[in-house]
């Protein structure tokens, strides 16, 4: 290769922030006088060849504009196509499809989970008001009372029928030995409370 396709194929360096300027001038003082001729003349044909392309990016920039005038395309129509082939492009990435589903997944366990402690929170609430209503209707006077007229029922019905339970118990106990005094008191005499008459 001599010397003269050499100096084309070399790109000129363009001296950074902070690079001496004199050294890049140094490197153009060791190129001949035809290199140089012929780099300006390269340089002269990429900067045609750029502005040509830029003049005809321009006119196909402007032919579009005019299509899409015509058709009624907006930009703001242009920008939702553009927003919508994103997305689409996005949803069909696999990291797109894994995150999805796990986060699927996390949302039915953290459903199943808020529901089963809402059934127990339910359940708990439940509980409570029925303690409170019980509470509150054996300590209400209606019941008290109630209750009262049951103990006197009882100890009445037992100096008649003669039972041999003391005088307390509980609740269940009280009915139904009244219920089977009720009986008692109903029932015809027998045969041998006949025979002793």
């Amino acid at each position: 290769m001599d010397r003269s396709e050499q100096g084309l194929l070399r790109t000129p360096t363009v001296p950074e922030e902070g690079e001496d300027v004199a050294a890049t001038l140094s490197a153009t003082e060791t190129l001949s006088e035809e290199e140089q001729e012929e780099l300006r003349r390269e340089l002269a044909k990429v900067e045609e060849e750029i502005q040509t392309l830029s003049q005809v990016l321009a006119a196909k920039e402007k032919h579009l504009a005019e299509i899409k005038r015509k058709l009624g395309i907006s930009s703001l129509q242009e920008l939702k196509q553009n927003i919508a082939k994103g997305w689409q492009d996005v949803t069909a990435t696999s990291a797109y499809k894994k995150t999805s589903e796990t986060l699927s997944q996390a949302g039915q366990k953290a459903s199943a989970a808020l529901s089963s402690v809402g059934s127990v929170i339910t359940r708990k609430l439940e509980d409570v008001k029925l303690q409170a209503f019980s509470h509150s209707f054996r300590n209400s006077p209606t019941f008290k009372s109630f209750e009262e007229k049951v103990e006197n029922l009882k100890a009445s019905t037992k100096s008649k029928v003669g039972g041999t339970k003391p005088a307390g118990g509980d609740f269940g106990e009280v009915l139904n030995s009244t219920a089977n005094a009720s009986v008692t008191a109903t029932e015809p005499p027998t045969e041998q409370t006949q025979e002793n008459l």
